[in-house]
Formats: structure tokens, C-alpha cells, sequence
């Protein structure tokens, strides 16, 4: 499939497709032509590559998690658990930060906000 099918397939921009590529996420073998030539399995891995980047997840850690996550239960390593759990942390932290960053603000409004008329 080329470029443009897999980008309506996907959902995902032709431009976000080629950095996936470039970063090593996605492949493709080229025609005589040059045009890139897409497997069908690539929709599923760009799909899931999607969600990794909803979550937050940077590029160098989908690229080594997709092997990991493509590979059958009884192939998988601890190398998954390790990177997932390195990223349940990374976000538990982030929400622990804006927890404090929402109490400073809330203080402060709490502090500064002016008394209420009784009219």
C-alpha cells in the first residue's frame, strides 16, 4: 500500500508517516519507482504507535517497545514490563506535578480572591 493509503487507512498524516519512518518505527520496501510500498501489518503497528504517542511516549522508547509488544506472550521479556513501568512512573510523577503545581494555584486564588458582597 502506498503512502497516501495507509495515511487514510490510519487516520494519520503522510508527514507524520514519513517521520515514523525516519525514526525507525515503520517500514516500507520502495518500487521501481521509487515510491514507498507499505505492508498491510503496518495500519495495526501505526495504530499502536498512536496510542504510545497519546500517552505521552517519546519516539525512542515506542521504537523499543514495539518488538516487544509485536512479539508472542511467551517471546516477551522483562525488557516490556521494565519500559512500561518506567513510563507508569514517568506519568504517576508528571501527576504528582500538577497536583502541587493545582494546590499552589488554588492557594493563591484562595488568598487573593476578593471578599463577597452581601447585598
Amino acid at each position: 500500500m502506498r503512502i497516501g493509503e495507509l495515511a487514510d487507512a490510519t487516520g494519520v498524516s503522510t508527514r507524520s508517516l514519513r517521520y515514523y519512518e525516519e525514526q525507525g518505527l515503520i517500514r516500507s520496501a520502495r518500487t521501481p519507482g521509487g515510491w514507498r510500498d507499505f505492508e498491510s501489518s503496518m495500519v495495526e503497528r501505526v495504530v499502536m504507535i498512536q496510542h504510545l504517542f497519546a500517552a505521552g511516549v517519546c519516539s525512542a522508547t515506542i521504537y523499543e517497545l514495539l518488538p516487544c509488544l509485536e512479539a508472542p506472550p511467551e517471546e516477551r521479556t522483562g525488557v516490556l514490563e521494565q519500559l512500561l513501568a518506567e513510563q507508569v512512573e514517568r506519568l504517576e510523577a508528571k501527576r504528582r506535578d500538577l497536583d502541587r503545581e493545582l494546590d499552589i494555584l488554588r492557594a493563591l486564588r484562595n488568598e487573593t480572591a476578593l471578599p463577597s458582597r452581601v447585598g
